[in-house]
């Protein structure tokens, strides 16, 4: 899920401002990959990440799954080609296997994707009836993703919410092991008219409600983030050296002495100017986030997000946003078949109504 805010004025000045009230993001670029401050008071969890808000324990998985490129590393870096401008917002099974590390009870999980087979504990035919275009995927049990489904079955949280098919779709996932109940919750697009809107009370213990580091999902972070893959090859991660338990102590040891909550935001790039026009391709020269060297610094963990298979060092030239050209036939192409933009199949199945329509 991601949220972005942006206000201009009708001089075509910019101006800031610090969101009302803490909100939570799951979508980023690839250098805030461990999450942080997207804005003041907006944070976004990263890729894959676990926060503690008050005595909430919140989790969150980022992006949209694709069979194709779940087993890579995190290769995309600028300048982006046609492929990995798409690819770089594809479900990895790193991030997975991570997630799938955690034990103590999460509270909120936060994906883009529904997990895979959902639609079998709500009103599925209601659903069909409002997108008839996803009925095929529902019947053969493909609507949705398989890793969600499997960190669902996993964390069993109490609250689940998703994005991603544009339409509002509630269940009640009853899990049979422990006979606990995740209460799933997906809304509309915010656009007019829609459902996208719903206030929920969760029980918790008394503030202050603020964004804190948490202090397992620490843990995992730091044990795991020497097998982070880089390259578009078949990622392997599962020879761990770091022992847990010390890490766990090491990681509480340090979270009391300097305190659990995030690194301040900082700003990196300027405001942006509608009078700045964008046609020419260009991005101002790359610097690294603040946010992720400091908390990368107090893990005493490497920076490893601009290193690639040919260099590991930062560029500092201006970087195109795409790269246009043909592809290589070894390069890691986008399959026709996906379709990860809902609009798009909104306004295939309006067509065919519309088209109907007209020969009746």
């Amino acid at each position: 899920m991601a949220t972005s805010t942006m206000s201009t004025e009708p001089s075509n000045t910019t101006k800031n401002f610090t969101a009302p009230k803490s909100t939570f993001s799951s979508a980023a670029a690839t250098f805030r990959y461990y999450g942080g401050w997207a804005a003041p008071n907006i944070y976004f969890l990263g890729f894959a990440g676990v926060v503690k808000f008050g005595n909430i324990r919140i989790g969150g998985l980022s992006g949209i799954y694709n069979r194709h490129n779940y087993c890579r590393g995190h290769y995309e870096r600028p300048p982006y080609n046609e492929s990995t401008i798409r690819s770089i917002y594809h479900v990895r099974e790193y991030d997975v296997h991570k997630l799938m590390q955690v034990e103590e009870p999460i509270d909120i999980f936060l994906s883009h994707d529904w997990p895979v087979g959902i639609t079998d504990c709500g009103d599925w035919k209601k659903l069909v009836r409002d997108k008839p275009f996803f009925e095929k995927e529902v019947q053969e049990r493909n609507l949705g993703s398989k890793p969600a489904a499997q960190l669902l079955e996993k964390l069993k949280p109490p609250y689940w919410f998703s994005a991603h098919l544009h339409c509002k779709f509630a269940a009640l996932v009853q899990h049979e092991e422990d006979g606990s109940v995740t209460n799933f919750l997906a809304l509309d697009k915010c656009q007019p008219g829609r459902k996208f809107l719903q206030v929920i009370e969760i029980e918790s213990e008394p503030g202050p409600y603020e964004i804190q580091y948490d202090e397992e999902w620490l843990e995992i972070t730091r044990r795991f983030n020497s097998n982070f893959p880089l390259t578009n090859r078949s990622a392997n991660f599962w020879n761990v050296h770091l022992d847990k338990q010390d890490c766990r102590q090491w990681v509480r040891r340090n979270l009391q002495a300097r305190g659990a909550r995030p690194f301040e935001f900082t700003q990196t790039a300027p405001p942006y100017n509608p009078s700045n026009s964008v046609l020419s391709g260009t991005f101002p020269e790359y610097t690294r986030n603040p946010q992720t060297e400091s908390l990368l610094q107090f893990l005493e963990l490497p920076y490893l997000l601009d290193n690639t298979s040919e260099s590991s060092q930062v560029p500092r030239s201006p970087l195109p946003l795409i790269r246009t050209g043909s592809l290589e036939d070894n390069s890691e192409d986008i399959p026709i078949d996906d379709v990860d933009d809902v609009d798009e199949l909104e306004e295939l199945a309006e067509d065919a109504v519309d088209t109907k329509t007209e020969n009746i």
